[in-house]
């Protein structure tokens, strides 16, 4: 494939510069729900399962190989026994801390320590919209949504599979998403998982949009791969680590735990399973490829014994998050946890509690990535326009919240003092002339008008403004400019990638290496 570039990417021609929210530094003290003690008993828990219990490799002898090569134990031909040296002498080789780059350099994300960036909805085969309800999702949604996560500052990700475009051939899917989000938008993205061509193909992609130069020393990709708990890794997944591993981009390991049912009915025996389950991928990672940036990751429901739902927004969930984001810590590892998650098939009260329960407490987790962190509904099923909307005005206040306050003789205000007579107001001194555009935290959906004034302007509630907004932010939507020598190697790579798909060719090893 011809390789040709007529000029330099250049981002100085931005016409109508999008407002963009700086990766957070979260200043509020993480919460340390257990003591040291119980983190160890946590550790040694998972080492036992991971010992004594041992892991299925389902369907991929390779990786079964390279862990007998590395000192694993295997029995019965897939099922990997491993201790805890071997284990940890892997898993310390993970680096803490990276940046991901964007297409933008001005959008480039650090990743660890205590930076925080908030990433929008995954994988939903449904939308919904206040006028047209429940449907499945098609190309044109994944558009929508990928158009709203550029336009939203609250957004640092671009996104991953937004919405699942069930109107394109499954087999070719990813190269539309991959384009749009490489295209509508210039900030970082997320890798396919589903195939490792895939996985390949993202790669490429991520190569030709930022540059391999930029990319030799840290990723352009961050992709999510999930155990197929309780206690196994399938081909699929350990197939796409695999190629995200050799290539250096970044993976996060997250066990997608039901508790009740993919796990032991109680929240120990929970933790120490999806403790295990991440660590034996990011052990997995580091034998492919040492210093293979890895997230440790944590999703956990638990079962509504009742009706076998999912439940989101509980204690259970929320005590796990917490202790999760502990043995992260432990581990020198950066953690991806929590979202706006709900089980309401609308964005209604419940949809409101159960999201901000889950959002206060990923940030006190000490989460560094949150994926999910807008519209997601029916337990991430659906992907809602105006719950996008609605979770951007919970990610916004997260984002004030985690700046702390400051201690300058301005923030004292002595000269607001000074000015006004004991008793009086200060609505009209020269501190609060100077500071009450940015003095506190405004809202854009949410009301603070009284009643009178709300129900002379039609007494519209937040699901009815919400769906004003997101149809304003399409229509003020503007693509970012792109190198045209890079839009037109993009779109014969995607072209290519088809057509080969499509005629069952197999694909070549790497075409921009």
């Amino acid at each position: 494939m011809k390789r040709k570039r007529i000029s330099r990417r250049n981002h100085s021609d931005v016409k109508k510069p999008i407002e963009f929210l700086q990766p957070i530094l979260n200043k509020v003290p993480f919460l340390d729900l257990v003591d040291e003690e119980s983190v160890e008993k946590i550790h040694k828990a998972s080492m036992r399962l991971l010992a004594d219990f041992g892991t299925l490799i389902i369907d991929f002898p390779e990786a079964v190989e390279v862990f007998r090569k590395n000192g694993a134990k295997i029995v019965d031909g897939n099922k990997v026994m491993i201790d805890e040296d071997t284990l940890m002498h892997f898993v310390k080789k993970a680096p803490a801390t990276w940046t991901q780059l964007a297409r933008n350099p001005a959008r480039d994300l650090p990743l660890g320590g205590r930076h925080t960036v908030f990433a929008p909805i995954y994988g939903p085969p449904f939308v919904a919209d206040y006028d047209n309800g429940r449907r499945q999702s098609t190309l044109e949604d994944f558009h929508n949504f990928a158009k709203l996560a550029y336009m939203a500052p609250e957004m640092h990700i671009g996104g991953g599979v937004l919405v699942e475009p069930n109107d394109m051939p499954l087999g070719t899917r990813h190269l539309d998403m991959l384009h749009s989000l490489s295209t509508m938008s210039d900030k970082s993205f997320m890798g396919s998982v589903v195939f490792p061509d895939n996985a390949r193909d993202t790669v490429d992609i991520a190569r030709i949009v930022v540059g391999k130069e930029r990319m030799a020393d840290n990723p352009a990709v961050s992709s999510t791969v999930n155990a197929s708990s309780p206690m196994r890794w399938d081909d699929r997944m350990l197939s796409a680590i695999t190629v995200y591993a050799e290539t250096k981009q970044a993976v996060m390991f997250t066990p997608f735990i039901i508790a009740g049912a993919m796990s032991p009915a109680t929240t120990a025996a929970t933790v120490a399973q999806l403790n295990a389950e991440a660590l034996f991928g990011i052990c997995y990672a580091q034998m492919v490829n040492a210093g293979a940036p890895c997230l440790y990751g944590s999703f956990l429901a638990n079962i509504d014994m009742k009706s076998g739902a999912p439940c989101f927004g509980t204690a259970e969930n929320n005590l796990a998050m917490f202790t999760g984001g502990q043995m992260a810590r432990y581990y020198s590892l950066p953690y991806r946890s929590g979202g706006n998650f709900t089980a309401s098939r609308i964005p209604d009260a419940q949809s409101g509690y159960e999201s901000a329960s889950t959002m206060w407490a990923t940030v006190q987790s000490g989460a560094n990535f949150i994926l999910h962190s807008a519209g997601w509904l029916e337990g991430g099923l659906i992907a809602g326009y105006e719950k996008f909307v609605l979770d951007l005005e919970i990610c916004a206040m997260i984002a004030r919240y985690s700046k702390g306050f400051g201690f300058t003789d301005d923030d004292f205000a002595w000269d607001a003092y000074e000015e006004t007579p004991t008793g009086q107001h200060f609505l009209g001194s020269a501190h609060t002339m100077r500071h009450y555009q940015t003095a506190f935290h405004q809202h854009k959906v949410f009301s603070m008008d009284n009643y009178e004034k709300w129900e002379d302007e039609g007494s519209e509630d937040s699901y009815k403004r919400a769906n004003k907004v997101w149809k304003q932010m399409l229509r003020d939507y503007e693509q970012p400019p792109m190198d045209p020598a890079v839009r037109e190697e993009l779109d014969a790579f995607v072209a290519l990638r088809k057509k080969e798909i499509e005629a069952g060719k197999p694909r070549q090893q790497s075409y921009t290496l």
